[in-house]
């Protein structure tokens, strides 16, 4: 298992124990929230790295 895997894993893992323990709503925030202000925290040039090396693992 890679570590994109893990995380994605682990992020599930953490969404439904939010959910269980809170509302659904406070637990999609945290979902979704969190890596978009992690993304938005980046440099402009971290930002298009990023996309760069997306782009090109989706023709793998």
């Amino acid at each position: 298992m890679d570590n994109r895997a893990k995380v994605a894993a682990g992020g599930v893992a953490v969404g439904l124990l939010l959910w269980w323990l809170t509302s659904f709503w406070i637990a999609v925030l945290v979902i979704v929230g969190v890596p978009a202000v992690a993304y938005l925290a980046l440099d402009s040039s971290q930002r298009s790295r990023l996309r760069r090396v997306s782009r090109r693992e989706l023709g793998r």
